[in-house]
Order: structure tokens, then C-alpha cells, then sequence
């Protein structure tokens, strides 16, 4: 009985990290957006990066890769400086209007795709 419900804890400890992830289905893929801006704001870390991407009139949430796969595609977290201009493509949340998931992103001449 100890085995059992001590195997049914660990299960669920386990599956924590899986249930706070949320699914891309939150955002709308038939919707592209190709934002250019400056970033005010980053992040490199897991579960995904994240940037703060200045534009003209709205200030977005843009949720990036792991940080495994931006730095396995070229993307280091010194190209994600604070003012530095980027340019984002990617996909509106549907239900927060200032968060976007970034398809690739380009700094200065390169493209980095993040999917």
C-alpha cells in the first residue's frame, strides 16, 4: 500500500511541469505578425525565452524557443540585449492581447528560425 500510493505521489509530482505548459492552440496560427521593434526586455530561460519587443503604439510579450534550441540555431542571449532592434514573426494569443509566439526572429542579418 506505501509502494502504491508512494508511486502515485512521484507520478504526480512528475507531471507538474507538463500541466503548467500551455499548448500553442492559444494562439492563432491563421493570423501572422511580423513586428519590428526595439527589445526592452529578455529573457533566456526554460521552459521558453522571452522578449519584451518595443513597437510603435503596443508593447508585446513574445514567447521564444528553449533556450537549448535558440543557442543550437545561432541565437546567443548577448543578441537579445536590451535596445537592440529586432524583427519578430509569429502568432497572436487569442486571449491576451499583447502576447504573441515567435515563429523566427531576425537580428540584424540573420533569421533565426525558433519552430
Amino acid at each position: 500500500m506505501i509502494l502504491r500510493f508512494t508511486m502515485l505521489l512521484l507520478m504526480a509530482v512528475l507531471s507538474l511541469p507538463a500541466a503548467a505548459h500551455h499548448g500553442w492552440s492559444e494562439y492563432d496560427a491563421s493570423k501572422e505578425l511580423r513586428l519590428t521593434g526595439t527589445i526592452g526586455e529578455s529573457g533566456y530561460e526554460h521552459p521558453h525565452g522571452h522578449i519584451r519587443l518595443v513597437t510603435p503604439g503596443r508593447t508585446w510579450h513574445a514567447v521564444l524557443a528553449p533556450p537549448s534550441r535558440m543557442s543550437a540555431r545561432g541565437l546567443p542571449p548577448a543578441d537579445l540585449k536590451k535596445g537592440a532592434t529586432v524583427t519578430v514573426v509569429g502568432y497572436p494569443n487569442r486571449s491576451k492581447p499583447d502576447e504573441m509566439r515567435a515563429e523566427r526572429i531576425i537580428v540584424g542579418d540573420r533569421t533565426i528560425e525558433l519552430r
